[in-house]
This record gives C-alpha cells, sequence and structure tokens, in this order.
C-alpha cells in the first residue's frame, strides 16, 4: 500500500467513525474529510469545491425546490382528499395511505411527502384507535421504500446515476430504477398494510394526553412586599432558573396576557401563570413569596379561558392579537433551524409571542429546565399561542404540525402549473432531451417565474446540509478511486468475502450498504460505497450497472434505526418510539428487500 492510500483510508475511517458517533452534523463532518484530503494531498486545492458543481447534487437541490412548489400549491391535499378512504379498516386505510406515500416519494423528496402526510397518518391514527406511531411508521417506511421507483426519488439514487456518468457509462434513466424500485415497494407496502404495522411496539401516545399540561398550569398571586413584587418577568424567572417552573403569563388589571414580553413589572395583586412540575411548586411559593391562586387540573379548561381574552395593553408586547389561545404540537425536522438551540435562545416570547409548555424525545416527557434544552430532530413540543403565531413559527423554523389540516385546495391554478413543471421536468430528462439537472434547473426557473415558489423561499426549500455533504464527499470518492484505495478494497471483498463469486460480490455489496445506511447517512453511504461498486465490478469483470444498483437499494433500505434516514427521526417524537423499536418492523421489510431485490438484479441488470 502507498502512502496516499494510507492516508485515504485514515480519513475514510475517520469519517465513518465521526458519522456514527453522531455528534457533529453530517456535513461538517463531510467538509471536514474534504479538507484533510486537500491538505493531505489527495485532492487539489484548486479542485476542493468542484463536487458543488456536480449535476447530481444540482438534481437534489432542484427536485427539493420542485417539491417544495407542489406542497405549496395543495397538490398533495387534492390528492390525498381523493385518493383515501374515508370509512376503511384497518388494513385498507393504512395500506392506501402508505401507498400515496410512497407514489409521492417516487416524484417528489420523500421527507416533504412525509410532513404532509404526517398530520393525515395521525388523524386515521385516530379514527382507527391506533396509537399515532402505529400509523407513522408504516408510512415513514413506505415514503422510503417509494423512493427506490424513479432517479429523483431519493438523493442516492442521483448520486449513482452520476457515478455512473462519471465512470463513462453515461448517467441512468429517469425509470431505469422502476423495475427492481417499484417491485421492492409494492411489496413492501403490501406486508406493511397486511400485518407489518402489527409488529409496531404500541406507545402511549406522545399527544396532549401524553403530556399532561393540563395538570401542571397553576395560577400564583403576587403579595405585597413579597420577593417578587417590583420585580420583572425576565427578573423573576432568573430566580427560578434551578426550578422546573416557568411562567407562561400574567393577569393584570383583569386582562391575562399570554407570553408577555420579559421586561413587563410585577407588581401586588398580579397573578402569574405558572408551568410547573407538581413537586416543585412548593420551592417556587417559597422562593418568590407567592400564594398559591388557583390550579387548573384539566387542560381544556386552561384552553377555554385563554380563548376568551383579549389583549389591551399598549407596551411593545409580544402579545395576542387574537382572541383564540390553542395548543399544538410541532415536530422538528432533521433540517429544522431549531436543532441545536434552546428556546431561549431563539426567543419564542418576543419574536413569536407563543409558549413552548413541555416536549417529548424518544417517548420521554418532560418539562425541566425547558428554556435551555437544545432541541434535536424528531422532538415534540407542545406550543400554546394564537394560531396565526404557531404557524408563522413552525413555517419559519422547520416544524411540521400534527393537527390535522382542512383538506382545501388554495388555487386550482397553482396546482396544475405546480404538477405540469414537474411532469415536464421529468418528461424531458426521461426522453433524455436534456440532461436531469438542466431539465430540473429548467424546471425551477418556471416555478418562479409562475410563482409556484416564492422568489423569497427558493433558496429556503433546499436541504443545505445535504448539498454541502454531498458537494464535499464527491472530490473525496474521486480521491479513492485516484489513489487506488477503491481497487484495493474490492480485491480484498473479492478474494476474501466473495471469493471469485460475482453473485456473493453482489450480495456482499448490498448488505454492506444496508448496514452502512442504518448508521449513517444514505446519500454518504452511497458516494461511499459508490467506487467500491465499479471497482469490483471491474476485478470481476462483470456488468457494474448491477453493483451500482444493488447500491441504490441498499442505500435506500434504512428501517433499522431511527437516524438512518430522515423520515424515521421525524417520527421518533410522535410516536413515542425508542431506539430499539425499529428494527421489529425494519428487519422483515429489509428482509424482504433483499429477497425480493437479489433475483430481479439478475435478471435485469445481469452480471
Amino acid at each position: 500500500m502507498t502512502l496516499d492510500q494510507w492516508l485515504i483510508l485514515a480519513i475514510l475511517l475517520a469519517t465513518i467513525v465521526m458519522f456514527l458517533l453522531g455528534r457533529w452534523r453530517h456535513d461538517m463532518v463531510a467538509l471536514a474529510a474534504l479538507l484533510a484530503c486537500v491538505i493531505a494531498g489527495l485532492v487539489d486545492g484548486t479542485a476542493a469545491f468542484s463536487g458543488f458543481g456536480h449535476p447530481a447534487v444540482i438534481t437534489v437541490a432542484c427536485v427539493l425546490i420542485l417539491s417544495q412548489g407542489l406542497q405549496n400549491s395543495g397538490a398533495v391535499d387534492a390528492l390525498t382528499r381523493v385518493a383515501l378512504p374515508a370509512n376503511a379498516g384497518k388494513t385498507l386505510s393504512i395500506g392506501a395511505l402508505i401507498g400515496l406515500g410512497a407514489l409521492l416519494s417516487g416524484f417528489m423528496n420523500n421527507v416533504g411527502a412525509m410532513a404532509l402526510l404526517m398530520p393525515v397518518a395521525v388523524h386515521v391514527s385516530q379514527r382507527l384507535e391506533l396509537t399515532p406511531g402505529q400509523v407513522l411508521m408504516p408510512l415513514a417506511f413506505g415514503t422510503i421504500l417509494g423512493g427506490m421507483t424513479t432517479l429523483v426519488g431519493t438523493p442516492p439514487n442521483i448520486i449513482v446515476s452520476g457515478f455512473r456518468e462519471e465512470a463513462g457509462l453515461g448517467s441512468f434513466g429517469m425509470f431505469a430504477f422502476t423495475p427492481i424500485g417499484l417491485a421492492v415497494a409494492a411489496a413492501g407496502v403490501i406486508l406493511i398494510a397486511l400485518i407489518g404495522w402489527r409488529w409496531v411496539p404500541a406507545r402511549k401516545q406522545s399527544g396532549l394526553e401524553g403530556f399532561e399540561s393540563g395538570a401542571y398550569i397553576t395560577e400564583v398571586r403576587v403579595e405585597a412586599g413579597s420577593k417578587s413584587d417590583g420585580l420583572s418577568l425576565h427578573e423573576i424567572e432568573a430566580e427560578l432558573k434551578d426550578v422546573d417552573a416557568q411562567i407562561i403569563g400574567i393577569v393584570q388589571h383583569e386582562i391575562k396576557i399570554i407570553a408577555a414580553n420579559p421586561r413587563r413589572r410585577v407588581h401586588a395583586g398580579d397573578i402569574l401563570m405558572l408551568e410547573a412540575e407538581a413537586d416543585a411548586l412548593k420551592d417556587v411559593l417559597s422562593i418568590l413569596g407567592l400564594k398559591l391562586e388557583e390550579s387548573v387540573e384539566d387542560e381544556e379548561d386552561a384552553a377555554a379561558q385563554t380563548k376568551d381574552d383579549k389583549e389591551d395593553d399598549k407596551d411593545d408586547d409580544k402579545e395576542s392579537k387574537q382572541s383564540e389561545i390553542e395548543l399544538s404540537e410541532l415536530v422538528v425536522q432533521p433540517s429544522s433551524r431549531l436543532v441545536g438551540h434552546s428556546a431561549k435562545a431563539i426567543r419564542l416570547r418576543t419574536r413569536y409571542g407563543i409558549n413552548l409548555l413541555a416536549f417529548s424525545r424518544e417517548g420521554k416527557r418532560s418539562m425541566k429546565r425547558l428554556r435551555a434544552i437544545n432541541f434535536q430532530s424528531g422532538d415534540l413540543l407542545l406550543m400554546q399561542g394564537p394560531p396565526e403565531a404557531i404557524a408563522e413559527f413552525a413555517a419559519d423554523n422547520g416544524c411540521v404540525p400534527l393537527a390535522q389540516r382542512e383538506l382545501r385546495i388554495p388555487s386550482t391554478a397553482k396546482i396544475w402549473q405546480a404538477s405540469a413543471i414537474m411532469i415536464g421536468a421529468i418528461t424531458v430528462a426521461a426522453l433524455g432531451w436534456l440532461p436531469a439537472a438542466v431539465s430540473f434547473a429548467l424546471g425551477v426557473l418556471a416555478s418562479m417565474a409562475l410563482g409556484t415558489v416564492s422568489l423569497r423561499k427558493v433558496y429556503e426549500a433546499i436541504d443545505w446540509p445535504v448539498i454541502v455533504l454531498l458537494g464535499a464527499l464527491i472530490p473525496v470518492a474521486g480521491a479513492m478511486e485516484s489513489t487506488g484505495t477503491a481497487a484495493l478494497i474490492a480485491t480484498f471483498l473479492v478474494d476474501s468475502v466473495a471469493q471469485g463469486n460475482a453473485i456473493i460480490g453482489l450480495l456482499a455489496i448490498l448488505l454492506v450498504t444496508m448496514f452502512l445506511s442504518d448508521l449513517m447517512n444514505n446519500a454518504a453511504t452511497a458516494a461511499v460505497m459508490c467506487p467500491i461498486a465499479i471497482s469490483i465490478s471491474s476485478v470481476l469483470n462483470v456488468n457494474p450497472d448491477s453493483f451500482l444498483m444493488a447500491v441504490a437499494i441498499g442505500a435506500s433500505c434504512a428501517f433499522l434505526t431511527p437516524i438512518g434516514h430522515q423520515n424515521n427521526t421525524l417520527i421518533l417524537g410522535p410516536g413515542g418510539f425508542r431506539f430499539g423499536d425499529y428494527w421489529k418492523l425494519g428487519l422483515p421489510v429489509q428482509l424482504l428487500v433483499v429477497g425480493i431485490s437479489m433475483p430481479l438484479l439478475l435478471i435485469v441488470w445481469p452480471l
């Protein structure tokens, strides 16, 4: 082995370890790997960022924008109204829902499809008297399976196609993935709809009932001469920093103010509305010299009271401008701006006039030190405030509301425009009139011109961490090939594992890719495995398409953990799931994928 090979292997191993540890975001790890390769002389510094102009990266970004256009137009809502049965039984309802999710994921970003259908899934679970998780996990798996069916269904397919083109074999067509992908997706949907959903752990609903927030809403009166008399809300909260409590509102002069400005002063006779753990209430009263006014035992009563309150204050408080105050559940998406930040850091009250009452992570509920907790993807948040303010917060920060939305059609013209743009881009790419990257870029331009995606929202629709990850890893993968490391790994696998047998080598590539995809980002997995797959096919002197397709299938099969795919992470909080819950349905699905894809690979893409 040469020095360059040792260096790239060390960087690759360190990169995979950092991916698995999960302490740093995937794009940070990928960028670190790229810079390490540049410093080590494995990647030319002048071409270090050439990956960001790679057709695969451009295509992924454009598909994300076009998917946003479909979401904005209401096309998915209209299709949902038509496709989902209103009063069917469990098997048919779940089958129709995940079938729709799989269909949408074939032509739009599967995370977007999942986010759009999550409120529908929660509504279906309530109608069928199931826990949300028993419908959410089948939907997540269905959308992942659906991504296998087309070139644009999932980033790994686009990456695999890009590596094929770089190898001088041309890119895969729009529907080259369909024969195997459709068979695998259909079989997976049928399995999950018939019996698979029964294997999902019936975790307690992480909903409003699960939070039990009503039991902890308490009103306390400020006594004259007490420690709290004359303090600002900010100063009072500083006194409560070590106590499991927070102020969610204040009553002054018979006017109730929700999420008042932290600078507002508290005076004798005012009533503070506290959210507190039961065992912390005594400490709160003692520290601040407060008197218990009343406890509100039922969260519905608390919500009903807030609905009748109106804002009547002339300060610059970020108070409710609506008479209706509601409780709403939001899920933090993997791409959310909230990830890594706390409620205190994003200034919920002063910016949006809303309260964070509680949160759930992996089924564990607590409101301890809510202001200081750093959010993670998949967290379930219980928010209180005006509906408009909560909706604005969710849109600004990449959160998905779990409340059932009305299936309305905002604009028939926009639906047709967004659908026509997507269909047109797919058709042009499928017929080979233009490269996929150019075809979808034209679609983005048309979306901007017609307003299906507003100019202000175009760049917000792109999942930038994924783009940075792809742009950084593509040169790293090129270094694996140029140093001969990919061929070295391929020779080792052929001699030690496959022992010269092409079918065993194909199975090994599929299984290794599936394993890595369960533990790290699926796009990163595809980028790492493609050079190895091409080198193995070269060593065995067989068709490289079989091995590239195995990588595409394996990279899309992240069913065993919540970290392998963004859709798995997205349901972690709402489903009340734990890390070890996924394999109970995920393992049978992955075994089914292997059982169906292996013979089809040999038939459709013969060695």
